[in-house]
């Protein structure tokens, strides 16, 4: 059975998060910044914000690395398939091919090893992932907008990672009854 999209939320209507939108609009007009690192406690529009921003760019395509990915999911590897099948070496593209031109969202992104970390950051800043194994190099573009979320309680980005991101942003739940009514 085929799940109906989900409808995205505007971007526009996000209430109350401005430093988070101008980061966001920034690194969309800008993928090479390095991407922004949110860092917030639930229900801060964390997620929200990068499917609406998604939206926003011409692919509108919004990404998501699962937590427990390979680094061969995420930048991909040699398509087995085809080695046995054609006896030809050709390239399997990974996540960051598919969000080429659009979101990489990475919730939890303070979970993540250090190495698929150092992945991620690498290709946002340059805009091309290389791939060298099994005798084979491959680059391709790999010009995206990377997001990565955490919320703080469940555990801190190391130092290093943190200097990575091109803009962080710590968000905070709002109170204010008018913001609230707002939201």
């Amino acid at each position: 059975m085929n799940e109906a999209p989900r409808p995205a939320f505007p971007f526009t209507a996000l209430v109350g998060q401005d430093a988070l939108r101008q980061a966001l609009l920034l690194a969309a007009i800008d993928p090479g910044l390095g991407g922004v690192l949110i860092s917030g406690p639930r229900g801060t529009a964390k997620s929200t914000s990068a499917r609406a921003l998604a939206e926003l760019l011409p692919e509108g395509r919004l990404v998501s690395l699962p937590l427990g990915a390979s680094e061969e999911r995420v930048v991909g590897t040699l398509d087995v398939e085809a080695a046995l099948r054609e006896g030809r070496v050709a390239f399997a593209p990974g996540l960051l091919a598919a969000a080429h031109r659009g979101v990489l969202y990475v919730d939890e992104v303070n979970l993540l090893p250090d190495a698929l970390v150092d992945v991620l950051l690498d290709a946002a800043a340059s805009g091309v992932n290389t791939v060298e194994r099994d005798g084979i190099s491959h680059s391709h573009p790999a010009s995206f907008v990377l997001i990565g979320t955490m919320n703080p309680e469940e555990g801190e980005l190391r130092p290093q990672l943190i200097d990575r991101f091109g803009l962080m942003v710590s968000l905070e739940n709002c109170f204010d009854p008018a913001v609230r009514q707002a939201i």
